[in-house]
């Protein structure tokens, strides 16, 4: 019996978060951090996560010490841009297709991720949609990782997806929008989220009935 494949992903976290003006990855969201966040609706799905980092990576190397399935990967150059840290996660990747997702997302659902994955077996760029737009993460098939690898370092994701084609999956999910970059959006979306929470949640009788 052939074992199951890997599934895996590669986040980055590894930017100054120069316009938040604080370093965004763990600020406070929900039970956790805003990476937490991100990294739980990934592993709703995947196997490992290769956690790129850069600014201020060896407080994230502390904080998630000790969790097999997260592989710390620094990125020396991440104040070059952000491809530099993809081509550095890609590096790390061992599965033919892998997802690539950013940190600052932390409200892109688990369901996103199950979407992407039931069309695995396709050649192209498989890109989430909504409302007219598409977001992230993206699932990159096979030819992606040499097509990183070869890329020059001031090339970017947005070529390398150009090059292989997308194909877009549509979903209800606004989340796949939301990556948090200024303190107006931070405190915005938590507020919502602490108002959410406030919010009676209606019990629904599986046996029907109201």
């Amino acid at each position: 019996m052939s074992e199951k494949a890997l599934i895996e992903c590669v986040m980055l976290a590894a930017g100054l978060s120069s316009r938040m003006g604080d370093w965004k990855m763990m600020l406070p969201w929900g039970a956790g951090t805003l990476l937490d966040s991100a990294l739980r609706s990934a592993f709703s799905l995947c196997d490992r996560v290769i956690l790129v980092t850069g600014h201020r990576g060896d407080e994230l190397a502390r904080y998630y010490h000790g969790q097999p399935a997260i592989t710390l990967v620094h990125n020396p150059d991440y104040a070059s841009g952000m491809f530099s840290s993809v081509k550095c996660g890609a590096a790390a990747v061992t599965s033919r297709r892998f997802f690539l997702a950013l940190g600052d997302m932390p409200e892109v659902s688990p369901a996103v991720y199950s979407a992407l994955w039931q069309h695995a077996d396709h050649d192209h760029c498989l890109v989430p949609g909504y409302d007219q737009g598409q977001g992230h993460p993206v699932l990159l098939p096979a030819q992606a990782r040499a097509l990183i690898s070869n890329a020059p370092a001031n090339s970017s994701l947005k070529t390398i997806v150009r090059q292989i084609g997308t194909c877009t999956v549509a979903v209800d999910e606004p989340g796949i929008h939301c990556d948090i970059d200024t303190p107006a959006q931070y405190r915005q979306r938590t507020e919502l989220n602490r108002l959410l929470d406030t919010l009676p949640r209606r019990r629904i009788n599986p046996h029907g009935g109201g």
